[in-house]
């Protein structure tokens, strides 16, 4: 199965020559789930001819917001409204979780309780479930059909699922503990309180679930090609 990485951001420069871009850490993720990848740079123009180049799709994260007034964003918001439109499979990830709910007719805001950063555990329908963060806007209203299977008191949306289409997540699957740690030190100085960046260096002694996020992803992407 042939997944489109349509991303929506970059990693940071200084970072990128040893950790590769945000696409290369999806492939990571998924790796050995059978999925073969093709990466679209949506945030640089570079678009899919069409919805059925791929057999799903996996939009990124970023850290432009949702709401903010780039060129890439009408058309993306387009792409998603065509895919989900067509019942194809698709998965979101941070930014990808908040422009699939605002395309589809929910309302992303900068969250006015702040940031959370680092290891935060969710309550994923029933189950405590860790992984690493890096937000400050979130899905304030989910759309109608949107169904919330993981939340905690930061984020009430912290992962959706529109029926059998489409499951998004706010956390980073993506994120290894280190590379959290380098964006600390790349982005965010001046910009996450310094006592928050404190915190995410103390919890990440802790383990994380990307793991099992990432077969939860796959299984759903697979279950529903078309």
């Amino acid at each position: 199965m042939k997944i489109g990485i349509l991303q929506t951001g970059h990693a940071p420069d200084a970072m990128r020559p040893a950790t590769g871009d945000y696409s290369d850490l999806f492939k990571q993720l998924l790796d050995g789930q059978g999925l073969t990848f093709e990466t679209f740079d949506v945030v640089d123009m570079e678009f899919p001819e069409d919805i059925r180049a791929c057999d799903g799709w996996l939009v990124t994260g970023s850290k432009h917001g949702a709401y903010e007034d780039h060129p890439f964003i009408p058309p993306l918001e387009t792409f998603i409204r065509d895919v989900y439109a067509a019942g194809m499979p698709m998965v979101g990830i941070c930014f990808g979780h908040q422009i699939i709910a605002q395309a589809l007719g929910g309302r992303v805001e900068k969250y006015a309780g702040g940031w959370a950063v680092g290891r935060q555990t969710y309550d994923w329908q029933g189950r405590t479930v860790a992984l690493n963060a890096w937000h400050q806007d979130q899905v304030v209203k989910k759309p109608e059909g949107a169904t919330v299977i993981a939340s905690n008191d930061f984020c009430a949306n912290a992962a959706l699922v529109y029926g059998d289409r489409i499951f998004t997540v706010q956390a980073h699957p993506e994120f290894e503990t280190d590379f959290t740690l380098q964006l600390a030190d790349v982005r965010g100085e001046g910009v996450v309180p310094d006592e928050l960046i404190a915190g995410a260096r103390t919890a990440s002694a802790y383990p994380i679930d990307n793991a099992a996020v990432a077969v939860q992803m796959a299984d759903f992407l697979k279950a529903r090609a078309t």
